[in-house]
This record gives structure tokens, C-alpha cells and sequence, in this order.
């Protein structure tokens, strides 16, 4: 391209995500007006959000479905709410560019109006932030941008654009052409990196030596659809697998090896398991605290094998691992060829399988139960038998992620669930996003009322954009998780302790019928089902405001007795 063909910073950006397959962006005004105008032009959907929070977590929602980057903008005195919503992205590791606005450098530390320095707000929440002086710097950042979002182990990236509005950088001129461009259009994992056959050959004699083996996959073999892989070598070596709540779903969890969640948030089979294991074979799943209750689930000096994209997690955790750097999928498909079939005693898998069926038919009545108020484990079973065959359920994080991850069934293979990495308030919003990138695929969104309060406005958001999610709000009138706790710690002091977790009661019908959305009112078990069946059906946003026992208890984890 010519000189005299130079386009604006503005059309550049919007010219290039749309070729390359954007079809959504969210963003708070004002910033990138005239990025928005013209994406408005070439068919992307802009979705105004009311914070930049809830625009954060629309991308990341998007991304986790579409598998490449939910792009988010703020201008430059919503940089620091925009940053704070990156958390969730950062600790799922999902592939977030969001874009900012900044004061010229003339402004700096001179108490500029609404301005903090940008980088140190990004510095913990990407893998990757820089600025962008000139629209002539766009091509070359975005597509780094683009690379750090996608590559190893996907996480957000952030670009600082010139001008309270990034007007600078927009009305600057840009001499590459806009195109399809090789390095945007990566969908995850864009590599697929597999360890020396001496380095598979050593973790296969190690595994086939293992009498008692456990499989714990994570997020990462989520993001590398390697559900099939997965059950594959466990059923090879006789191995029960677990998940993280990063990978629930990604074999079905009825399935005869399935044990569940293993860690915090547990219910008591997966950790009575991982913790019985001779060797666990951890499969793109960070070793944290969750997943492995606090480093007790297995034990430290528990032996292991595992398997990671990011060399820098090998080992991370647990001092005794043999550590296999390589895309998931990849490396278990040689694993399993070096594994072979070989003889193996199904003691252990059997074992487990029964202490599953066990606890299985334990809690059977609870999920059955016709209690009211409704009890969650009810609402739980219900959904699993709402959810279509390709449905999508958002779940937020606390007990919404315990009670989604331990009872509701999930078919291994075109269903999917995503979860909080741990921020209160995420999962609409998010579901929001996730539906944009979704298709005709259905969305159900379980929060707790605690947590919907966070970001009720997206309502107006979903019936503006016309996005049709099934928010479910398990509604029990405070922070359920909480509550027991803290009615211990006040034990027979003054004061009423319902002040620090008991809010309402508020009825969600009548919140949505304000913001022009339809909602039905759930106090009888008997009502779950049609209710969700009508929402289902709908082309909009429904809420399915479920009334439920603030004194139900989800599934606690299991422990070994202290020694």
C-alpha cells in the first residue's frame, strides 16, 4: 500500500478484527468511538456494557466459547475497573486483549483529572502490556498481543492506546493494509508441542509401574479438547480421572473412571481417591491450592507425573514430578501409544468406582427432594436434565461453583462448563459473552443472589442486545456459604449477626420485568422443570428466580485424619 492509501488508526483496527473473525467487542463509552463506528459498519456487534467490569468479563465469557480473543476497550479513567475485571481471565487463563485509553505524556505526573498510571493496574493481571504511541505501532502490538494472549498458557494481554479516547492512535494514519493476518486468526491452542519419545518413554514406564494411578486434567487439557485422549489412557491403565472445576466436562461424569472435582471444592469422593494414589498423573492442570486442598490432596511428597504447555508449572507444586512439557492432547495421544494395552489390575478403578456409586446413592434423596425452600441439590438435578445436548452452563464461583461441579451431570463431550476462577459476580456477564460467541448453542447461567447483585444492570445489556441467556438465581437471601460460619463466630455476642451475609428478600421477577425482561418465580420443586423448559425455549433473556434453603450444605470435601 501507497503512502497516499495510509487509512486512519481507526479503520485499521476495525477493518483488521473483523477480518480476522471478530463478531463481538464489549466496551464502557468513551473510547474508540470511531473504532466502533466502523466495526458498527462491517457487521461486528458492539456491545455497550454498564461497567467495565461486566465488559471484561463478557470477553472472557466470549473467549472461553470461541476459543480466541474477547476483546474489550475503556477509556483511560476506566482503566483501573477494566484491569480489576481482567482477574477472572488472568486465573482461568483465558485470552483477553483489552484496550485502554491514556493521557498524553504532556499530562503525566502533573495530577492529571481521572488519571492513574496504567501499567502497574496490568502488571499482575497479563501476560503482556504495552503502548501504543502512534497508529503506525497497531499492527505490530496487536499481533503481539494476539501471540502472548494465545500461546503456552493463554492468559490477557493489554494495549495502551495514545489519547483519553485513544483518539491519538485512531486519527493517526496506518500504511498496512488490513487482511486476514495468519498470527490473528490462532484458535486455541494455536501449537501443538509434544515431548522427546525418550521423555514419553520414561513417564510411560512410570505410569505402568503405578498400582494405584489417578488422572487430574485441568483447564488447559479443556482448552486442548483432550477429553478423548484422556479417556483413552485411563481406561488403558485402569486410572479413576478427576477434573478441576477448569475441567469439569471434559469426559462424561457418569462415566465409570469419572470421580469428579478433586481439592477445596470437593464432594468427598475425588479427594478420598487422589489421596489413596501411588502416583498422580496431573494433565494441564496447575498444581494450586484448589485443586489439591491446599497441597494435601495428594499428599507433598506424593509422586507425579505431569503434563503442561507452560514449562515453568512443571513441578511448581510437587517436589517428586516428572515433568512433560507439551499441548495436552498431543502428549497424551503418545503417551497412549507408548503405553500400549498392557495388563492391568482394576482393583483400585473398581474401588473407586463404588465409593463414587456409593455417595452417589447417598445423596440420591436430596436430589430428589421436594423440600421447600428448595433445596439447591434439586435445583442441581433439575438442570442436568434441562441442559440441551450442546448446552452451555456458567456457573459463579463460591457455592455456585460447588454445588454445579459436584451435582449436575454433564456429557463429556458437546456440553460445556465454565466456571469463576474466583471472582463473586463473573458468571453473568460472562454467560452473556459466551452466548455471543455461542451460536444457537443454549446458555444456562447459575448465580447465587449474592452474586447476581454485583452486575444486575447487564439486564438492560441482554434485552438491548437482544442475548438470550436462562439466568438461574439461586436465590436464598444472603451468602449461603458463609452463613453457618458466621453464626458460629457470633456465638452468644450482642448484635445480629444476619447484618454481615443476610440481605432481601427480593424477588428477581419483579428486577426483571423493570428492565423489560421476562422472569418466573420458582417456590415449589415441582416448578423447576417447566420453568426451565419455557426459558429454554425463549429468544431472550429469561430469569428463573428459584427460592432455596439458605441452610442447605453442598458437598464438603473430604480429609485424611490429622495424624
Amino acid at each position: 500500500m501507497d503512502a497516499a492509501e495510509a487509512i486512519t488508526g481507526a479503520e485499521w483496527l476495525a477493518r483488521t478484527l473483523a477480518a480476522n473473525g471478530t463478531t463481538h467487542v464489549f466496551f464502557m463509552d468513551s473510547v474508540l468511538r470511531r473504532t466502533l463506528i466502523e466495526l458498527g459498519t462491517l457487521g461486528v456487534t458492539r456491545v455497550l456494557a454498564h461497567s467495565e467490569k461486566s465488559a471484561a468479563y463478557m470477553a472472557d465469557g466470549y473467549a472461553r466459547i470461541a476459543g480466541r480473543p474477547g476483546i474489550c476497550f475503556a477509556q483511560s479513567v476506566g482503566a483501573a475497573n477494566l484491569a480489576a475485571g481482567l482477574q477472572d481471565a488472568w486465573l482461568g487463563r483465558s485470552p483477553v486483549i483489552a484496550m485502554t485509553g491514556r493521557e498524553p505524556p504532556l499530562f503525566h505526573h502533573r495530577n492529571t483529572y481521572q488519571e492513574v498510571p496504567h501499567h502497574p493496574l496490568y502488571a499482575s493481571v497479563t501476560k503482556f502490556s504495552a503502548e501504543v504511541d502512534a497508529a503506525a505501532d497497531l499492527p505490530r502490538l496487536l499481533r503481539q498481543a494476539w501471540r502472548e494472549a494465545m500461546t503456552g498458557s493463554p492468559r490477557p494481554a493489554h494495549l495502551d492506546l495514545y489519547g483519553r479516547s485513544a483518539a491519538v492512535v485512531e486519527t493517526g494514519m496506518v500504511s498496512e493494509p488490513p487482511a486476514a493476518d495468519p498470527a490473528l486468526q490462532l484458535a486455541m491452542p494455536p501449537y501443538r508441542p509434544a515431548p522427546s519419545n525418550d521423555e514419553i518413554d520414561r513417564a510411560a514406564n512410570k505410569l505402568r509401574a503405578a498400582k494405584r494411578l489417578v488422572i487430574v486434567a485441568g483447564a488447559g487439557a479443556a482448552a486442548s479438547g483432550a477429553g478423548p485422549e484422556l479417556l483413552a489412557l485411563g481406561e488403558a491403565l485402569a486410572a479413576p480421572i478427576g477434573t478441576s472445576l477448569g475441567g469439569r466436562g471434559l469426559i462424561p461424569t457418569r462415566h465409570r473412571l469419572s470421580i469428579g472435582c478433586p481439592g477445596n471444592y470437593a464432594a468427598p469422593p475425588a479427594n478420598r481417591i487422589v489421596h489413596e494414589a501411588d502416583l498422580v498423573l496431573f494433565v494441564g492442570c496447575h498444581t494450586g491450592d484448589q485443586v489439591t486442598h491446599t497441597w494435601r490432596i495428594p499428599a507433598l511428597d506424593t509422586p507425579v507425573v505431569q503434563i503442561d504447555i507452560d514449562p515453568l508449572e512443571l513441578g511448581r507444586s510437587y517436589p517428586n514430578t516428572l515433568g512433560l512439557m507439551g499441548d495436552p492432547k498431543a502428549t497424551l495421544a503418545k503417551l497412549i501409544a507408548a503405553v500400549g494395552n498392557p495388563p492391568r489390575d482394576t482393583s483400585f478403578a473398581d474401588r473407586a468406582a463404588a465409593i463414587v456409586a456409593a455417595w452417589r446413592e447417598e445423596r440420591a434423596p436430596l436430589l430428589a427432594s421436594n423440600a421447600a425452600p428448595i433445596l439447591p441439590d434439586r435445583l442441581c438435578a433439575e438442570i442436568t436434565r434441562a441442559l440441551p445436548e450442546d448446552g452451555i452452563l456458567v456457573a459463579d464461583t463460591g457455592y455456585s461453583g460447588i454445588w454445579t461441579s459436584t451435582l449436575i451431570e454433564l456429557n463429556g463431550s458437546t456440553q460445556t462448563y465454565l466456571r469463576a476462577a474466583g471472582s463473586l459476580g463473573w458468571s453473568f456477564p460472562a454467560a452473556l459473552g459466551a452466548k455471543c460467541a455461542a451460536g444457537k448453542r443454549k446458555v444456562i447461567c447459575w448465580s447465587g443472589d449474592g452474586a447476581i447483585y454485583y452486575h444486575l444492570t447487564e439486564l438492560e445489556t441482554a434485552r438491548r442486545r437482544g442475548i438470550a441467556v436462562v439466568l438461574a438465581i439461586n436465590n436464598n437471601s444472603g451468602f449461603g456459604q458463609g452463613w453457618p460460619n458466621i453464626q458460629r463466630q457470633q456465638g452468644n455476642r450482642p448484635g445480629d449477626v444476619r447484618d454481615l451475609v443476610r440481605f432481601g428478600p427480593t424477588n428477581f421477577v419483579d428486577v426483571a420485568r423493570v428492565f423489560g425482561l421476562r422472569g418466573i418465580r420458582v417456590e415449589e420443586p415441582s416448578q423447576i422443570a417447566p420453568a426451565l423448559r419455557d426459558a429454554l425455549a425463549s429468544d431472550e433473556t429469561v430469569v428463573v428466580d428459584v427460592a432455596t434453603d439458605i441452610d442447605a450444605r453442598a458437598p464438603a470435601p473430604w480429609l485424611p485424619a490429622e495424624e
